[in-house]
């Protein structure tokens, strides 16, 4: 779905606040940040269309100097309420932008938000300009930030090609709670693990190093298979998730 653009001036941008941690950055204060256009994403960084989603951020981050970029860290998961874990998945997936855990979701609960990822762009006054939740509109969200800071440039490559405007995708098996195994469709096969050790993945051995999402299986189209999945010993499996696929 498109973002939803907000009734103009009339909503404006919470303040952040107090108490709350921030990496990459000393605290922010809203107040001291007028005068730029800001974009506020609510991420985890062991939720998939978090992370699908995060190449975006990332480039927009570098790509316009004149748009301040706030990753908001609202846990999903358990392993997300551990700070320990959110600090190596934000060095291991090279953000570099300020980034505030909101680990009691205060800010979550601020903005109101829906679920992950919610984006919203602010406009140089920090008031609402529009809004977005869940993957996609890429190109939509990137147009509206050359909008506000006027300008006109060719807009950051699809990362994926299911992430191109006119792709036809198939809806994938629904996320399922833990560790599963059985038929399903998608365009990759994912799992949110916790702990250190070895599980298998169809018949193949896949070490778990770090707890987050792990891409287990990539088909790229979107593929009806059967998954075997066996955790072992030191590896706690929250969730199995499966991504959308080009259709064939």
């Amino acid at each position: 779905m498109p973002p939803v653009r907000t009734p103009v001036g009339k909503i404006a941008a919470p303040m952040f606040p107090g108490g709350i941690d921030w990496l990459n950055v000393d605290a922010l204060d809203m107040d001291r940040l007028l005068g730029r256009p800001m974009l506020v994403e609510f991420f985890d960084v062991c939720r998939v269309s978090s992370l699908r989603t995060l190449p975006y951020i990332r480039a927009w981050a570098a790509k316009y100097p004149g748009l301040r970029v706030v990753s908001v860290h609202a846990p999903g998961y358990p392993p997300s309420r551990d700070a320990a874990v959110v600090r190596a998945a934000v060095e291991r997936l090279r953000i570099e932008h300020p980034v505030a855990l909101d680990q009691q979701h205060a800010i979550w609960r601020l903005y109101g938000n829906k679920g992950w990822p919610g984006r919203y762009l602010w406009d140089k006054k920090h008031r609402l300009f529009e809004i977005h939740y869940g993957e996609g509109a890429y190109r939509e969200t990137e147009e509206s930030i050359q909008e506000l800071l006027g300008i006109d440039e060719d807009l950051v490559d699809p990362v994926r090609p299911e992430d191109e405007p006119t792709a036809m995708l198939v809806v994938p098996t629904p996320e399922q709670e833990g560790a599963y195994s059985g038929p399903y469709e998608g365009g990759a096969v994912w799992a949110v693990l916790e702990g250190s050790g070895t599980i298998r993945v169809n018949g193949s051995d896949y070490d778990v190093t770090y707890a987050g999402a792990h891409e287990l299986v990539e088909h790229g189209v979107s593929t009806e298979g059967v998954l075997e999945l066996e955790i072992g010993d030191g590896v706690t499996c929250h969730a199995t998730v499966f991504t959308p696929g080009l259709a064939p």
